[in-house]
């Protein structure tokens, strides 16, 4: 039975840099330097105006066909995790395809689920595969969470980046990612929200649990969504490990989503974790929602710090609100790309 390997993976980053320094000079009263203290980001890419996930992605795309030599031809699926699609229908996966000049055989997807969308991606790659629908998958997350925060938002435009990630999945013989483990609490949904724009306008409609400070579209209880992380992601890694039959210090990797460093400290206390073993990164790029973990996983190939054959964990969290996490061992190089 095949099983689905994480193989080469191609980023893109919107032209536009924008720097805590620059904020600093356009907003004179902001604390940047206690902002950055708690979220560690000193930079972030921001899509320009007519700039959308589906450019990202599709950018992300064209640079992995380049960079890994990967025939498009031999693309059987598209999936894209985004939580800021083209257009609400059609499918935006479906005009990717066609910009991409994909196979017509080739299935597409959209699924909006934010920060823990990598993981479930990879578990949606790993059922195609097995079950013989697909031997290799486009997996794109792609985010321009800026078009929905307001250029004042003090709180939110320091913290989140535009991004997009192409992830070749493919079919390989040795076991890439198991143990999978997901969860699911409805009643967080009102913690991180962007409430219009949806077809839900009666009095069911989600509110923001408190008081918007902001004029931005996106709202984000920043301590809700701390407290129930620090509850949920070590419950999340117990778990995948015994589903995985594997002790704590077995594994060499625990690859968190990159949401603020204040967030991922406490989890490393909680965890008993350092850098090396729970490594933060998102200095240069910010929170960049769905992409935050092949980023991940791209910067530690590069930097040599994932070798074959590694145990490593892929905890994603956040909006929903939702979790997931599973098992990556390591076992593509890149002189085993595809030609």
């Amino acid at each position: 039975m095949p099983f689905a390997e994480i193989g080469p993976i191609s980023i893109h980053l919107p032209q536009r840099r924008e720097t805590n320094d620059q904020l600093q000079a356009e907003f004179p009263t902001w604390d940047l330097e206690l902002i950055e203290q708690k979220t560690g980001i000193q930079a972030r890419y921001i899509a320009a105006d007519d700039e959308t996930a589906a450019d990202l992605a599709v950018a992300a795309s064209e640079k992995l066909f380049a960079e890994h030599a990967v025939d498009r031809e031999s693309i059987d699926f598209v999936l894209l995790c985004t939580q800021t699609p083209d257009y609400p229908l059609p499918t935006t996966a479906c005009l990717i395809q066609q910009r991409l000049g994909l196979s017509q055989r080739c299935g597409a997807l959209d699924f909006n689920l934010g920060c823990s969308g990598f993981v479930y991606g990879m578990a949606m790659a790993e059922g195609l595969i097995q079950c013989g629908a697909a031997r290799n998958i486009l997996l794109l997350t792609a985010e321009t969470y800026s078009k929905y925060i307001d250029a004042d938002d003090r709180s939110l435009r320091t913290i989140f980046g535009d991004a997009a990630a192409a992830t070749l999945v493919r079919a390989s013989e040795q076991r890439g990612v198991s143990a999978f483990q997901f969860g699911t609490d409805g009643s967080g949904a009102d913690t991180l929200l962007v409430s219009d724009g949806g077809a839900r306008t009666d009095s069911c409609a989600l509110r923001p649990r408190h008081r918007k400070r902001w004029k931005s579209r996106l709202y984000m209880d920043g301590p809700s969504l701390l407290s129930f992380t620090v509850v949920a992601v070590p419950n999340l890694i117990e778990q995948v490990l015994a589903s995985a039959n594997l002790r704590a210090e077995q594994i060499d990797c625990y690859l968190l989503h990159q949401a603020t460093r204040k967030m991922l400290e406490q989890l490393q206390v909680r965890l008993g974790l350092d850098d090396q073993k729970l490594p933060i990164r998102l200095e240069e790029v910010g929170n960049t929602v769905s992409c935050t973990l092949p980023i991940l996983i791209s910067d530690l190939r590069q930097e040599g710090k994932i070798e074959a054959g590694s145990k490593n964990l892929l905890i994603g969290f956040g909006v929903g609100w939702s979790w997931a996490g599973c098992l990556w061992t390591e076992t593509w190089q890149p002189e085993a790309s595809p030609a």
